[in-house]
């Protein structure tokens, strides 16, 4: 093959295993691979390198839109490199996270990127015992020696809150997802610090709590909300809670964004395609999956280096859910 290709057997050896290699090398190889109708052996070739060419990706729900965005980009970043991602569903429950854990340390896969959506203390005690490379997406403990990708949650909602204020609304409501998971609890505490900062009242009537972060949950967390108060505006604490409520105030015939704003929180593909558009705060999806895949690819090379801690910043996309009267028109 490398005669064919006119490259040397080492060329030849860094493309098939999906090692750097210059474009024009990359396409004699290749073009030779064509020719010849090459197929490589990936059992010999894991038993060669010790590594099965796949790696890991463990999140709560496949189907959340925040989690497929993670996906594409994970999968983007591996797959140039030669490797394939495996993606598993924990359902956010500890006892599934745990026994994923465990299953890795045989083999098979080479590396996991793990985003949780509750952090006990069980989880912290085992993520301290990993021994394969491994990347977590979310807030850890600071002494958990593991590459770390997490958002700004706080920042986001500070955004969202901001900007509602500017809008002129003033009895914002909260619709948040559990609180016993570390976004929701996050949440749940930029929501008061902010709104005390705002001057606005972070009351019990504001706020209500869906029991997941899904369109079902979201709609009887709004008809709760909306059974003992209408407020000016609802603060979502995902796009999935915000569109859920958009809906329930569309069918009470309460007018978006005139009679109550609504903002989400995630800005996925479908915040664009609601009616109205939904605003949202971006808290950097794709760029978390694309820094945790490129985190995990050099750990697997350097596995002794320092663990890396990197924070991605929220931004706003403001669309017509939000856009109240005549502040919008200034």
């Amino acid at each position: 093959m490398a005669e064919l290709a006119g490259v040397s057997v080492a060329s030849v050896s860094r493309v098939l295993n999906g090692l750097p290699a210059s474009d024009a090398v990359k396409e004699k190889v290749n073009r030779a691979v064509d020719e010849l109708g090459y197929r490589p052996n990936a059992f010999a070739r894991s038993l060669k390198v010790r590594r099965s060419q796949q790696l890991a990706f463990a999140v709560a729900d496949v189907g959340n839109p925040v989690y497929v965005e993670m996906m594409r980009a994970i999968e983007d970043e591996t797959r140039a490199h030669g490797y394939r991602l495996l993606v598993s569903s924990t359902g956010g429950r500890s006892d599934d996270t745990l026994a994923l854990l465990d299953s890795l340390e045989g083999g098979y896969a080479d590396g996991l990127v793990l985003s949780p959506v509750r952090v006990d203390a069980r989880l912290v005690a085992r993520l301290r015992q990993v021994t394969y490379p491994l990347v977590v997406i979310g807030t850890v403990p600071t002494d958990v020696a593991v590459d770390n990708v997490r958002a700004n949650s706080a920042g986001g909602v500070r955004l969202a809150l901001e900007h509602l204020h500017e809008q002129g609304c003033r009895r914002i409501a909260f619709v948040n997802g559990p609180e016993d998971t570390v976004p929701g609890e996050a949440r749940r505490q930029a929501f008061e610090r902010t709104a005390q900062a705002l001057g606005l009242d972070p009351g019990a009537d504001l706020r209500v709590e869906a029991g997941d972060f899904t369109l079902a949950e979201g709609r009887k967390a709004a008809e709760t909300l909306l059974d003992r108060t209408t407020p000016d505006a609802v603060l979502g604490g995902n796009d999935l809670l915000a569109i859920a409520t958009m809906q329930v105030l569309a069918e009470r015939d309460l007018r978006i964004p005139d009679d109550v704003a609504v903002v989400g929180m995630d800005d996925t593909e479908l915040a664009g395609v609601t009616s109205p558009s939904l605003t949202s705060v971006g808290l950097g999806a794709h760029e978390r999956g694309r820094v945790a895949a490129r985190l995990l690819l050099d750990r697997l090379d350097h596995a002794d280096r320092e663990p890396q801690r990197v924070t991605v910043q929220p931004q706003l996309s403001v669309r017509d859910s939000s856009r109240k009267g005549d502040a919008a028109r200034r």
